[in-house]
């Protein structure tokens, strides 16, 4: 108890900025292992993708005039193209992961696992260093035309991962300004936390201050002070992961690549959204990384936990500062499940392995088979073929 970054001095973090293979789920997919190896080779234990990085973020048909209906064809290569958790999708990740010796959060459209549902969700995967599927998290409020293509996230997906080199905890865009679910993760103790999104975007037309960096206007975009505030609120790291993509990266054949205009005042094409970004913070606010921008790179810091210490000492938000007596969060809801009577409910993660290698032990079994039959019997629900 009382740990920080898992009892470690220092963890080496990696922040993927790399545009994706366009609505290319495959091409995604072994871009995304060449990168983590990469990530790993210099040392990484942690690296992060951006928002829904697998197969691209949805740039097209963003505006008051968007026709649903028009893009029933790339709805459903969109769900071809996207991860399916538990399937050959994350096998192909976790071997990635395993020979980098890192976890690995992946943005991503993800396809649902139950039965019967071809939903998407906008999902950040989480992937041990063994290679196994830690857990998930579903944007929980897609934001305004995000709604035509995502569903919404439940009460699963409220956690944090407690590993050998911290607490990991994430959240999703606009996620990131939700004050009640950003004080449910800062109570469970994050020491990373991970935040992505679809690039830098202007706010509206509010006629304020200008502030240019690296030829593009911090100041009108929402994320930059929301990170710094998060690492500060929480005394943790952030490590913010925005999505890069160029129009010539889209193929001339997609359906609305011809559309894909608006951005916002000043900004042009939509896609311009989609030029970068990421940083590091420290939990004294400060970057570790700068905004980086129109470039693809990896970032790279080291996570020092005396910073999470000191910062602690004058501002502990799960301690001295913190005033339970006054206001406190609720009992966390239950996750909704369709025929919750007649399937069990999933059993957490971290019970799975539990009950698995006690069994194994018990019985002088192989704990990788008894652990897929747990997952059976469990989740029955979850296990779908690609």
């Amino acid at each position: 108890m009382g740990q920080v970054l898992g009892g470690r001095e220092q963890v080496r973090a990696a922040v993927v900025q790399a545009s994706p293979v366009f609505m290319n789920k495959k091409g995604c997919l072994e871009k995304a292992c060449d990168l983590i190896l990469k990530a790993g080779k210099e040392g990484a234990e942690i690296v992060v993708f951006p928002e829904t990085w697998i197969p691209t973020y949805p740039y097209w048909g963003m505006g008051w005039d968007t026709a649903a209906a028009a893009f029933a064809d790339v709805h459903a290569d969109l769900q071809d193209n996207s991860l399916v958790v538990g399937s050959k999708d994350t096998d192909i990740l976790g071997k990635a992961a395993r020979d980098a010796g890192a976890y690995v959060v992946m943005g991503c459209n993800e396809l649902d696992d139950r039965i019967g549902s071809r939903t998407l969700f906008n999902s950040l995967v989480y992937i041990g260093k063994d290679g196994r599927v830690m857990g998930r998290h579903r944007k929980l409020i897609p934001s305004y035309i995000e709604r035509i293509w995502w569903g919404r996230g439940d009460a699963r997906d409220l956690k944090v991962f407690d590993t050998d080199i911290g607490r990991i905890g994430g959240q999703i865009c606009w996620e990131n300004h939700i004050v009640n679910i950003t004080a449910w993760f800062i109570a469970q103790g994050v020491d990373i936390h991970v935040a992505v999104w679809p690039g830098l975007w202007n706010c509206g037309a509010a006629q304020g201050e200008s502030f240019i960096y690296a030829g593009h206007d911090i100041n009108k975009c929402d994320l930059i002070p929301a990170t710094r505030e998060r690492a500060f609120t929480g005394q943790c790291f952030v490590l913010s992961a925005n999505n890069i993509l160029r129009m010539d990266e889209i193929p001339d054949d997609f359906p609305f690549k011809n559309k894909m205009t608006y951005a916002g005042p000043g900004q042009g094409e939509f896609v311009g959204w989609a030029c970068g970004g990421s940083h590091i913070v420290a939990p004294t606010s400060e970057y570790i990384v700068p905004p980086t921008f129109d470039v693809e790179t990896i970032l790279y810091a080291d996570l020092n936990a005396k910073y999470i210490k000191v910062v602690k000492s004058v501002f502990d938000s799960l301690g001295h500062y913190t005033r339970w007596d006054l206001v406190s969060l609720t009992k966390q809801p239950q996750p909704y499940e369709p025929l919750a009577g007649e399937r069990p409910m999933a059993m957490p993660e971290e019970r799975i392995e539990q009950v698995a290698d006690a069994v194994a032990r018990e019985f002088n079994l192989d704990v990788e088979k008894v652990d897929k039959i747990v997952r059976q019997v469990t989740t029955p629900h979850r296990q779908r073929a690609a």
